[in-house]
């Protein structure tokens, strides 16, 4: 590979010419696959059992007539088939057993009988056998059962707690374990649901609840919704291995607290952080090599730790160009605090920050808040969103705001390989004061504020919690077990995983 972008062991770097980029020539790249740790695969014997296979040459098929083209609903492929010498009898154990997986319990003999006419209409019809059984599976898929959780009113039976469980921790329906518990009758037992919880969470799969959830609580969904400027923050504009770093990174802290069962407090501020050597770079702490995320813990007085100041979330609550205490002020609030703030009125226009640097986000809304009717919201968002200002679009620390236009440009050389252009305008402002009158210097104050009552982080947590697992928001009846779950957790400072646990054992949980 010939390339004049390539760096020399005297050059650290070179520009590339107006329209060029570094590049990257394959000259041989081969895939082998599939790759299976078993076979037949735990989804084959589901739809096939054991019955053999049968891989026929590639043909090309008879010409069709107007009569065969309407008798058959599949037109037969070449290659793997499914063969069954008793096709009657094997359709229909294969769909029993079938019907009462998809439904999560044990099905009626009327339930999945009532699939049979379309597996033989299907075989009537010319078809194969696996084309056959795969329009029946087809038809189970598409009926209400399949699609919808079946939870009557009053307390669960335990196939449909077993359901609620596994798709609460594993984001799928219930395991052989989770069903045989079911079928005896032992999962709403205390101490049975106590260890089925415990197993779940501790399995890998797990991950897809961390996952999930993060992605509805905390908006980590929108992740790839916006991307660093290429002119202000051409620094991060295409670090794909940033963005993709600070995802997970949140996604192991918030694992890392269901692992440990880590008190409430470290939502807010902990003494580590998930980090690789992207991110350690990233955040200006001692550097180490590696791109797999670990525990690390935080020097003395950073003011990283916790989920506030993670790339992640400061990068969601930006929107690539510029920051806004509005925004963040307001996220803090609902996601963390459980205190959204009122819609602002349909007649106020956004305060858009400028990126030319004469003005700072602060100023324009001291001038917005003159107005009584904004300064009543204003004055319980914007303090929180002023703790965070320190962070820039993709949660770097900053002292001063950068800027385009005007000024001499910073030094440095971006992603795409050109000079930095935009220059450091006005200095950054963290400080604030709270609507009781409590006054922070910066972050590292903030989160002191927030952890007088964590009781009330844990509670918001639980509250979100429960609104994920069952689909119920919290009504006002629901309250004072919402409480009892914090006063049981109290002793342990609310650890984590003990709230997941109280929440599976409440009946909230336990009950439509």
């Amino acid at each position: 590979m010939d390339s004049p972008f390539l760096e020399s062991p005297t050059q650290t770097h070179q520009e590339p010419e107006k329209d060029g980029q570094p590049g990257v020539v394959f000259r041989w790249l081969e895939v082998e696959g599939p790759i299976y740790d078993e076979w037949p695969t735990p989804g084959h014997k589901l739809l096939f059992g054991t019955l053999p296979l049968v891989n026929h040459k590639a043909a090309t098929p008879p010409p069709e007539t107007n009569q065969t083209k309407v008798a058959r609903r599949f037109t037969p492929a070449p290659g793997v088939e499914v063969v069954s010498k008793q096709t009657r009898e094997d359709a229909d154990r294969l769909l029993k057993n079938f019907v009462s997986t998809a439904y999560r319990r044990p099905s009626a003999n009327a339930e999945y009988r009532r699939f049979l006419p379309v597996v033989e209409g299907a075989l009537n019809s010319g078809n194969t056998f696996t084309d056959a059984m795969i329009a029946g599976y087809t038809a189970v898929l598409c009926s209400p059962e399949f699609l919808c959780l079946e939870e009557k009113p009053g307390r669960l039976d335990d196939h449909a707690l077993a359901a609620r469980l596994s798709f609460f921790l594993w984001n799928s329906p219930p395991d052989a374990e989770l069903r045989e518990a079911a079928l005896r009758g032992d999962l709403h037992k205390p101490n049975v649901l106590r260890a089925q919880t415990d197993r779940l969470l501790n399995d890998p799969k797990s991950r897809r609840f961390v996952n999930a959830f993060l992605d509805y609580w905390i908006d980590l969904r929108k992740m790839e919704g916006t991307a660093p400027d290429s002119t202000l923050y051409p620094d991060y504009y295409l670090d794909d291995l940033l963005t993709e770093s600070a995802l997970e990174e949140t996604q192991r802290f918030f694992a890392e607290l269901i692992r440990g069962n880590l008190p409430i407090r470290n939502l807010v501020a902990s003494d580590f952080a998930m980090l690789n050597e992207r991110l350690a770079v990233h955040y200006g702490l001692p550097a180490f090599e590696g791109a797999v995320v670990r525990r690390v813990a935080l020097p003395a007085g950073s003011p990283r730790g916790g989920l506030l100041t993670q790339a992640s979330v400061l990068k969601v609550t930006a929107n690539g160009t510029t920051t806004s205490p509005v925004l963040r002020g307001a996220w803090i609030m609902e996601r963390l605090l459980g205190q959204p703030p009122l819609p602002p009125p349909t007649t106020v226009p956004a305060v858009e920050p400028d990126i030319r640097g004469a003005v700072t986000i602060r100023q324009q809304l001291a001038k917005h808040r003159t107005q009584e009717s904004c300064n009543a919201c204003h004055a319980k968002i914007d303090p929180a969103g002023f703790a965070l200002e320190s962070f820039d679009v993709m949660g770097g620390w900053r002292e001063r705001y950068r800027a385009d236009g005007d000024g001499k440009p910073d030094k440095g050389i971006g992603k795409g390989g050109q000079k930095f252009t935009f220059h450091s305008a006005l200095p950054v402002d963290a400080s604030g004061e709270m609507p009781d009158g409590r006054k922070f210097h910066d972050v590292r104050d903030f989160k002191t504020l927030l952890l007088a009552d964590q009781r009330q982080l844990a509670r918001n947590l639980a509250q979100q919690l429960t609104l994920y697992a069952t689909g119920a928001p919290i009504r006002f009846s629901d309250r004072p077990e919402i409480e009892h779950m914090l006063d049981r957790t109290a002793a342990g400072q609310f650890g984590v995983r003990n709230l997941i646990h109280e929440l599976v054992q409440s009946r909230l949980f336990r009950e439509k």
